[in-house]
């Protein structure tokens, strides 16, 4: 899969194109079923398959207050794309000329002329142009006089929720995992690094690591069952992410007791890509350190259960 950064990146003769606009946050389910169906058509047509994106995400210039926290940062977004089968990703940067362009001119200036389209595929929801004042059906008006076919996709549903990035957000940020692993059709994960100077893993009698500073979504503040993925290595998990009230004010941390550990190559920017799956208990402040040890015993059996139940099944989450 090609990445442009620029409309100025498109070679000349890379051709025809068949695109798809918009923030992708979670490449979830709706977005794969857009993007599997302009994949197929883009083959039919003998044109190439293109998803046009922004970085960063356009509330983070026109409205930072309202801005999202990101269920998929631009890399993770990237990596989900290239699996697609995707022929190219147009990343382009968000910027005041980008918000202010009438709906007329972003699609003629980007669509039509910037990645020659012949059809674009869109949510039934789909707004774009200064103001959002764009939508599907005036899209279709602009691609009979540019040129290009608009295709328009009903809201996807599951167990009675449309599957959006909002949607997910709020089963995520609502410690809801089993929810969001289904509207994303994967678990959800962040990907960081270890932190520096953090862990109490000795005194717990299991390997704990801290992943370093994340500034986009994660759960709200309580005990997961997680994955840790460092490297090639898979490890079963049961993480904490709070502010560790038993010891103290501001020492937030999300922080992962590791059940089936073995040693690792582990540097301070080794990539640790941690994985929720199911949502234990809240944070709660305990009397004693050993009593939080307690409880963490108590966690560990209770994720080790899960991890069979799961083997029994011959179910596997994180591949």
């Amino acid at each position: 899969m090609q990445v442009f950064r620029d409309l100025a990146d498109v070679p000349h003769d890379f051709g025809r194109t068949l695109v798809t606009v918009g923030n992708f946050d979670g490449v979830h389910l709706a977005h794969r079923a857009v993007i599997k169906s302009l994949v197929e058509r883009a083959k039919k047509e003998h044109a190439r398959s293109v998803v046009l994106t922004f970085d960063p995400h356009p509330l983070r210039v026109l409205r930072p207050e309202r801005a999202p926290k990101l269920i998929t940062p631009t890399p993770i977004k990237l990596k989900l794309l290239a699996e697609t089968g995707l022929d190219a990703v147009a990343l382009l940067p968000f910027s005041s000329y980008v918000a202010k362009m009438s709906p007329t001119e972003f699609a003629e200036t980007i669509l039509a002329k910037g990645l020659r389209a012949i059809e674009v595929h869109e949510g039934f929801n789909f707004r774009f142009g200064h103001r959002a004042e764009g939508d599907v059906e005036r899209l279709r008006e602009l691609g009979k006089a540019l040129g290009f076919e608009v295709v328009i996709y009903p809201p996807r549903r599951l167990r009675g929720h449309i599957v959006s990035s909002s949607q997910i957000r709020k089963f995520i940020q609502s410690g809801h995992m089993d929810a969001a692993r289904r509207l994303l059709g994967r678990p959800f994960s962040i990907l960081s690094t270890p932190a520096r100077g953090r862990g109490y893993g000795a005194q717990y009698a299991v390997p704990t690591i801290n992943l370093d500073r994340y500034d986009e979504l994660i759960p709200c503040h309580g005990v997961y069952v997680t994955q840790l993925r460092i490297g090639g290595e898979l490890f079963q998990g049961v993480t904490n992410v709070g502010n560790r009230p038993t010891f103290g004010e501001d020492s937030f941390a999300i922080e992962s007791h590791l059940l089936n550990f073995h040693p690792v190559d582990l540097g301070p920017e080794t990539p640790l890509q941690l994985y929720f799956l199911k949502r234990l208990r809240p944070e709660h402040r305990f009397p004693s350190p050993d009593a939080l040890r307690q409880q963490i015993m108590k966690d560990v059996e209770r994720t080790r259960r899960y991890f069979q139940l799961l083997e029994r099944f011959s179910s596997s989450l994180v591949r």
